[in-house]
């Protein structure tokens, strides 16, 4: 696929569909439309999507949940049809933007030690490796907690 150009936006309860078709495309458990029907309505949770400005297709998501001053990245996802061109790292970038205005001043997340990709996206943005979640993933795979401690 050609490049695409992107714009950010905050996902609504109508965007449930296209994220979840993200969500199958990239996950073998992925999350069901109603899951994120839900989270969209949720005041607690701040969701930012990356849109194909050409077709309106929603190319990737990241979302958390925001608690007083600590956020809690629950996904990130990136439709294989527009991965390789920097989306991810965008979207938490735009997301940590997001997050800052909501009073948010820490931000964690569990990964797989398996993704090196996203292992060196997180790194180079700052968050650090700060244990371990034994067993966390269905498969039984461990998770590593990252933390970015400042925001």
């Amino acid at each position: 696929m050609n490049r695409a150009s992107i714009t950010f936006r905050e996902m609504v309860p109508d965007d449930a569909a296209a994220v979840e078709a993200v969500e199958k495309a990239c996950f073998s458990v992925p999350w069901s439309r109603e899951s994120f029907w839900s989270e969209a309505q949720n005041q607690r949770t701040a969701y930012r999507l990356a849109v194909d400005e050409k077709t309106g297709r929603v190319a990737g998501y990241v979302g958390c949940w925001v608690i007083d001053d600590e956020a809690q990245i629950t996904n990130v996802a990136v439709h294989p049809d527009y991965r390789g061109q920097g989306i991810s790292r965008r979207l938490l970038e735009n997301l940590i933007a997001v997050i800052r205005e909501r009073g948010a001043e820490r931000l964690t997340l569990e990964v797989r030690p398996s993704n090196t990709a996203a292992l060196n996206l997180y790194t180079s943005l700052g968050f650090v490796d700060c244990g371990r979640r034994p067993h966390y993933y269905e498969d039984g795979e461990d998770a590593i907690i990252m933390w970015m401690l400042k925001l």
